[in-house]
Order: C-alpha cells, then structure tokens, then sequence
C-alpha cells in the first residue's frame, strides 16, 4: 500500500521541488509500479515527462501516465504529422530515470541499439540517467546481463539495486524492481549536493611511466591511469580541488580537472614533490616504473648485438618520499599491486611509507588489474583494519576509495 504525502525537512520540501525527471518505461510487469511512482514525483513537486516502448504498453496504458504526469505520453519518433525531438527531450531533463530497466532495454544501452524513441533519448541525453532493473532471478543473474550492467556502469549511468522476493515467475529471489519509495529517495539523495571535499585540495597521480631508453623506446607498463581519472572525478563531484598528474594515457579527461602531463617517473616526483606542499590529500594510483635506464642513447640503438644489456637504476620512491615530509594534517593514500602475500606486503608498504590507506589489487583477482574498465580492491588503514570490496567497475571503486578516505581523514 502506497502513501503519497510530501516529505519535509525543517519546513521545506525535499530535493525534487522544480526538477524535471524524463521516465522512460520499458516491457516488464514491474510497469504497473510506475503509476505509483510518477504520482510520488508529482506530489514531491517534480515535472515529469513520460516515453514508453510499445512493450511496456502490455503492462501499463498511455492514459493512466499521462493523466498522471499532465504531459502527453510518448512512445513513437513520429505520430501523424507530429515529431518527438528525442535531442530535445534529452536537454530538457535533470535526469533520465528508466525505470523499469527490462533485460532487452539494457541490452539495447550496452551496444547501442537505437531502434525506439526510448533509445534515441537515451543515446542522445546530455543529462545523467539512472535505471532500476527489473527482471526474473536467472535473467538477472546471467553473465550477460552482469557484462551489460557494468558497461552501463562504465558509461556513467546509476543503477538502483534491485531487490529481493516474490517475482513474476513464482520464484523468490533477486530481480524485483526497488519499490517506488526507495526510486524517489534515491533520486532526492542524487540531487543533493556532495560537497564534503569542498575546500580540499587534492593530489592524485595515475598513469604509467614511460623511461626512455633511446629517442624511440622506452621501458613501461600496461596501465592506462583509468583508475586514476575515475579517483580524480569522483573527488571533483564532492567538491575537491583536484590536480591529476597523469603519465602517457589516451584515456579522456574531464576538462574541469587541472592536468599535468608527464612521462618519466622523474618528472612524476618532481611534480608531486612541489604540488604536495599545498594539498590536503594526495592519493598515488599511478604505476611508476621502479628502475630507469642509467643512459639513455642520443640516437636509436641498431639491433647489431646477440645479447643486449641495459644497465638499470631504480628511480625515487615517490610515496616514501611524500610521507616523509607529509605534515600532521595531510591524509596520504598509496596503492599496491601485488602477486603474492597480498596483505603482508600491503601491510608493509602502508607502515614503512608512512601512509595513512593503502589500496590492495591482487593480480590473482578476476577483473582486477591494468587496462579494463572493473576492479577489485581491499583497503587497509593504519590500524591495519580491512575493508573488502566486490569486482566493480572502476567509476564504482573510485567512489568506495574516496567514502572510505572521507569516512577516516574524519575519524
């Protein structure tokens, strides 16, 4: 049973005053919900517009949501002499919620299928979206429905868990769409404004390094600085004054970032070295090299030789070298990846470079490592507690690293 009454908060209405949310509906009996929640929104004060595919039709009618919503409902690029402009829509939203997410709508957003007025909003929407899955519990936990839901999570857009019991099927388990109070509490917390970083300057590396061992090679890693860039997003959006220091990548910034570009593990200390002094926090997610070449060659080496050496030297500890002059107030944050005795050595380095967290990747963990877009970390504090995380995209770890600093630069 549903109780459609405004929530307030020290006298004023919560955060969907004005907002103005595009749903889109897709083929799933959890549809009948969305009369429920579309009337919730227009209570809360939201402006609600509605595109249905002609699936979801079967389960819930135009007429209930438009009357609902006091906006015509939508469903087709052109009707008679009438046509939606789907990059219109898509502009004219705060948010585009699906809900309910069927398990062909989310297929259809992890390739990008346009063959619907729903998928052409959603291709062409510059504003963030948010779906609620709904499907039955095999659907659910099929592998290619966990591949197409990370890919959404990979292009950004949010999904609101699904929920636990009685499904469609007859079956009880994990597939039901979040009930519609949970939709529109979800969508009030998205509003509000995070700002807990606000004030804070903040370093973060990412990247390789690349030592150059002749004008034309040069002795690197595989990392592509994605876990980086999604570190340095996810503290923009809390309000942090971020300067990302990135070695060779091709992956896109976001243009809100201060960026400074660099290529050697050298000139990656150099940089941290004189950026350090006015932060607050720095976080050293970068993949720098440990030994450079001694001399470099001033033309390109000839391949003449059966046996070539190259003497090596290692290069300055960038982590050890920040918590040594790391003041009182400064929070400092390194990673480690390891290959064996995972935690000992995470353990180690955390004490020996005086950081205040250490984030673990182990190379023994499915869909944790260099070059793709999932993740899978544990975090060690100085008290040497852990906190375990599931594989998860990398815009998603980014957001469990950067709760757990904010949870103990404040304790």
């Amino acid at each position: 049973m549903y109780t459609f009454i405004p929530q307030l908060v020290g006298g004023f209405f919560m955060q969907l005053i004005n907002k103005k949310i595009l749903l889109g509906v897709s083929g799933s009996i959890a549809a009948y919900k969305v009369t429920f929640l579309v009337r919730l929104l227009i209570k809360q004060g939201a402006q609600v517009k509605v595109i249905m595919t002609n699936a979801a039709k079967d389960f819930v009618t135009p007429l209930s949501l438009s009357t609902l919503s006091k906006n015509d409902v939508l469903s087709d690029i052109a009707t008679n002499d009438s046509w939606a402009n789907h990059v219109a829509l898509g502009r004219w939203a705060d948010v585009m919620l699906i809900a309910p997410l069927s398990c062909n709508t989310l297929a259809k957003m992890a390739t990008g299928l346009c063959d619907n007025l729903l998928m052409a909003v959603y291709l062409s929407a510059t504003c963030p979206v948010i779906v609620a899955p709904a499907m039955d519990e095999d659907m659910w936990h099929h592998p290619t429905t966990k591949n197409n839901l990370q890919k959404l999570e990979v292009y950004h857009n949010k999904i609101i868990p699904v929920e636990n019991g009685e499904l469609a099927s007859g079956l009880i388990g994990e597939g039901r769409m979040a009930e519609p109070e949970i939709i529109v509490k979800y969508l009030e917390d998205f509003f509000i404004s995070k700002d807990e970083l606000k004030g804070k300057k903040i370093l973060v590396t990412a990247g390789p390094t690349h030592e150059a061992i002749d004008p034309v090679r040069f002795i690197g890693n595989h990392s592509s600085g994605k876990m980086g860039i999604a570190l340095a997003e996810e503290l923009t959006k809390r309000g942090g004054d971020v300067t990302l220091v990135i070695g060779p990548s091709s992956e896109k910034i976001s243009s809100t970032i201060k960026v400074e570009k660099v290529t050697s593990a050298a000139e990656m200390y150099e940089a941290c070295m004189v950026i350090f002094e006015k932060v607050d926090i720095a976080i050293m997610s970068a993949a720098v090299a440990d030994y450079t070449p001694v001399a470099i060659a001033n033309e390109k080496i000839k391949k003449k030789e059966e046996v070539f050496t190259i003497e090596l030297t290692k290069t300055k500890d960038i982590l050890k070298s920040l918590g040594e002059v790391k003041r009182k107030n400064q929070f400092l944050v390194g990673f480690a990846l390891e290959s064996s005795n995972e935690k000992a050595y995470a353990l180690g380095k955390l004490k020996a470079k005086n950081a205040d967290m250490m984030v673990l990747n182990s190379l023994k963990d499915k869909g944790a490592g260099f070059g793709i877009n999932t993740n899978k970390i544990t975090i060690f504090d100085k008290a040497e507690n852990e906190y375990h995380f599931e594989t998860k995209s990398k815009v998603n770890v980014a957001t469990d690293i950067v709760n757990t600093i904010i949870k103990l630069n404040n304790a």
